[in-house]
Order: structure tokens, then sequence, then C-alpha cells
């Protein structure tokens, strides 16, 4: 085994030492020596060996970070991520390239990395080291891609330069999800791009229109085609955000996975739902009442706000159900549940169903911005009947409706309420407990009496664009009296 040991540092030392003089990142050029570094990116992708299984080469991998990588000096980010063929990305930020040097020579002569490096296909790996010019800012991400280009001979380097940072500002910096885009170049003149995104599901999201957008198109022409690596990977040993515990959550009732249920606070879990005893024994008693099928969830949208989550979900739950719920978390666990379901209807006068429409998430940035809407729409219009203020919340031109009575627009809306004034039915929300958003998606949360007075808790979904709503999901469900509830939390 000492040998064995040995042979693999020798073999890794072999490899970097090679790589770092293709590059010629030993030796650094006087531009170099004179430019403004602010992080230095190292790249490096491999195969792992053809009989590693993936968690142990994980465990492997994160035990690397955990007692050699993270202690060495200049050191800022590691992340180890896998793509959909099993290939290994490793991107390591360093404060400078004198202290990523030193850290790969420490690491050449360390014991304690050979069994990692003897899971680590050698022919495979590349390893290539980047001067960006920002630092690295996105610790949360779930997913990278990561694509290496040369420049067509002949580019005018500082026009390529204004248009890869217009990539960002027109395009990617406007995706639901986007975290950051890092440029960098080598000694070589070799490009890279590393854009970090939330999840893989928003960078599949972003990719189908990426190609079509001109800016897009036009910086993909400067690059030497035969020259372009690009590779898409999911990280390894990533702590989970809220709103993917939340989801794994839910599609536990499809799977049967019992592992989600960690995510619940044993301790505090308060319940809301009033057909639901408090607690997770609460939770555990309503799925030992499961039908033989057992329950089923189809998470259509999902949204973090802070401490809390909440959900647009089909269910099959007692019965067909389209429901909103509503998460929230306290050091990492959920501690609170809200929700408001109703049983699937048929399509409305518009042909839209409760759930259908645009799920992507865009306008990060003006999530503040758009809840405060909701709250003075809700505030202004639904509660004070401030009718002349329609139009200052709502886009005349373009209101999409999905609640299952009410066509489009907002002659939809008035004839809807024409109907229930006609037939002695109301709606009136009496107070607002509750607004959350992400992005361009705003969920409110009141209490009000609908049909024939019926106490009613009203969940409403909003998508805004350019400060105005433009379409409405919602779920109208009764409260039942106090006498029926399970639990004592109440409703809100």
């Amino acid at each position: 085994m000492k040998y064995l040991t040995s042979f693999f540092l020798v073999l890794l030392a072999l490899f970097f030492s090679n790589c770092t003089a293709s590059t010629g990142i030993n030796q650094p050029s006087d531009n170099e020596k004179t430019m403004p570094t602010t992080t230095i990116m190292e790249v490096t992708t491999f195969k792992t060996g053809a009989d590693v299984k993936m968690d142990a080469f994980s465990q492997a991998d994160k035990t690397v970070e955990d007692a050699f990588t993270s202690k060495q000096a200049g050191f800022i980010k590691r992340q180890s991520g896998v793509n959909e063929k099993g290939e290994v990305v490793v991107n390591v930020y360093w404060e400078s390239l004198a202290e990523a040097e030193a850290s790969m020579n420490k690491f050449m002569t360390d014991p304690s990395v050979a069994s990692y490096a003897a899971m680590i296909d050698g022919p495979s790996m590349k390893m290539t080291r980047f001067t960006a010019g920002e630092a690295f800012d996105a610790p949360e991400s779930g997913f990278v891609e990561t694509m290496t280009f040369d420049l067509k001979p002949g580019t005018d380097l500082s026009a390529f330069n204004t248009l890869n940072q217009q990539v960002k500002t027109d395009y990617t910096g406007k995706q639901a999800g986007f975290l950051q885009r890092l440029t960098g170049v080598n000694e070589e003149g070799k490009q890279v791009v590393a854009v970090y995104w939330a999840s893989k599901a928003d960078s599949d999201a972003a990719m189908s229109g990426f190609m079509a957008h001109p800016t897009a198109k036009a910086f993909m022409s400067n690059m030497e085609e035969s020259s372009i690596s690009m590779g898409r990977y999911l990280f390894m040993n990533k702590e989970l955000s809220k709103k993917d515990k939340v989801v794994a959550l839910l599609n536990s009732f499809n799977t049967g996975d019992q592992a989600p249920i960690a995510y619940i606070n044993p301790e505090k879990y308060v319940q809301h739902n009033l057909d639901v005893g408090d607690g997770l024994a609460g939770f555990g008693a309503v799925m030992q009442h499961a039908p033989p099928q057992g329950f089923k969830a189809d998470v259509v949208r999902a949204f973090e706000d802070g401490e809390y989550v909440f959900t647009h979900t089909v269910y099959d739950f007692f019965g067909p159900k389209v429901g909103f719920d509503i998460f929230r978390f306290e050091d990492g666990l959920i501690v609170e549940h809200w929700d408001n379901l109703l049983p699937i209807q048929p399509a409305n006068p518009s042909g839209r169903s409760q759930t259908d429409g645009p799920t992507s998430i865009v306008d990060s940035d003006k999530t503040e911005a758009n809840k405060k809407v909701i709250e003075g729409f809700i505030t202004d219009v639904i509660i004070n009947h401030e009718n002349d203020k329609m139009t200052t919340y709502i886009n005349p031109a373009k209101y999409l409706q999905h609640n299952p009575s009410v066509a489009d627009g907002l002659d939809g809306f008035g004839a809807a309420m024409k109907y229930f004034a006609e037939n002695g039915m109301v709606m009136e929300y009496d107070k607002l407990h509750m607004v959350l958003g992400e992005g361009n998606f705003v969920l409110s949360v009141s209490e009000g009496k609908f049909g024939k007075g019926e106490h009613t808790a009203f969940y409403d979904l909003f998508r805004l664009e350019n400060g105005r709503i433009v379409e409405h999901w919602d779920v109208i469900a009764p409260i039942p009296a106090k006498s029926e509830w399970k639990n004592k939390n109440g409703k809100f």
C-alpha cells in the first residue's frame, strides 16, 4: 500500500507539472504581473475510474476539501460537480497564483490524498488556471456551466471583452436562478466562462433561449469552433436550499422516500391545515391513512422568500386537488405549514386550467417592489374597493386569468363581479395576512367571505411584468367551523 500511495502521488505530480508547463502558468508574463488579479480560477476536469462508485468518490472529495484544500493560504472556495456522463469538474478559487501553486505543491507530497487520487482516471485529467477579473460570489450555487475556448485569429480583444460582459447584462443575468457569470483568461489567451445557477432546472430553462439571442450569437461568433469545450455540472456535497427541501418533501409522496421527513423539525412543527393534527405526529397520522395507491404530488411552481417557501401543486390527496402550500424554516428545518386546497375544476371560460401558464422566475431584483404592488392591490382595490386604481395595478391590455369561473381580462373580472351581485353572492376580503414573493411571482394570503358569506381563505398568486399584474391563479377554500379543527393554530 505504501508503494501504491507513492505511485499515485508521483502520477499526479507529473500530470500537474505538465499542465502548468503547457499553460505557462509558472512564468507569468509582464502583462499578467501588472494585471489587477481579483481571483485565480483553477479548473480541473477528469473521469473517475471504471470501478469507482460516485457516492464513495463524493465522500472522499469532501474529505480532501475539508481536511486539506480549505486549510491552505489564499483559499476562497472549492466546488466539485458531476455531469450526466459521470465526468467531474473541480473549480478552486484562490486569492493569488502563488498561493494556488503552493497548495498544489503541498498536495503532491501529502499521502492523505492518495486514496482520492487512486479514484481518478489519470489520462482523462485536464487542469488550467485562469485569471478572473471578478471575485467569486456564488457560494449557494447548485449548478455550473463551464466553457473554455480560443478566440479566432484577429479578434479585437477589447471589443470582445465588452461583448463578453454584455452577454450577462443582455441575457444571462436576467434569467431565473442566475447567480454569477465569471470570465477569465490564461497566459496563452484561452478564455473561460463559468456561469453559476441555483439549480440545473434554472440552467436548462436559460439554455433554451441562449443561442437565439443576438448578443449570444455575436459572442459565440468570435470563438474558434474546434477549441470550444463545455461542461454542465451538478455540484456534489451541496447543502440543499429551502426550496429543494420542500420539493423533495412533496415529491416523497410519489416515491415513498422517508428521508425528506428529516427536513421537518421533530420538536416544533406548527400546522395550520385544520384537518391535520399539530406537530410531526399529525403529519404522520395523515400518511398512515393514505389510500392503497398512496398520495401523489406534482409541484408545478416553487418559490423561496427568506425563511419561507411556497409552492403551487397538483395533488391526488383524497381526490385530485390543486393547492398552495407555505412552509416556514428555522435553522434549516421546517417549523410551520399553511395551505389552501381546492378540487380540480374544468377549464375556465378562456380555456385556462388552475395551474397552466409560465413557471420561470425572472426579475429576482424586483421581488420587494412586486410584493409592494400586490399589497397595494389587495388593500386598495380588493379590500377598500378603490376601483379607480384598478389599472394602476393590473395591465388592462394583458390580464390572463386562471380562476375556474372567470375569463381573461378586466371584462372577465367585471362580468364575474356582476354575476355575484345579481345572485346574492359575495367575494369580500377583510384582512390581508401574508405577502410572499420571488421575482415576478407574488402570493397573497387573505381572509374574508365568499359565496353566501362563508368564512373563506383566499390564496392568490400573481405574475407581474413591468410593475403590473398580467396573470392570476387562485385557490378559494372555506374555513371549517372551529368545532371541527384538529389543531388550535388557526388557518392563518
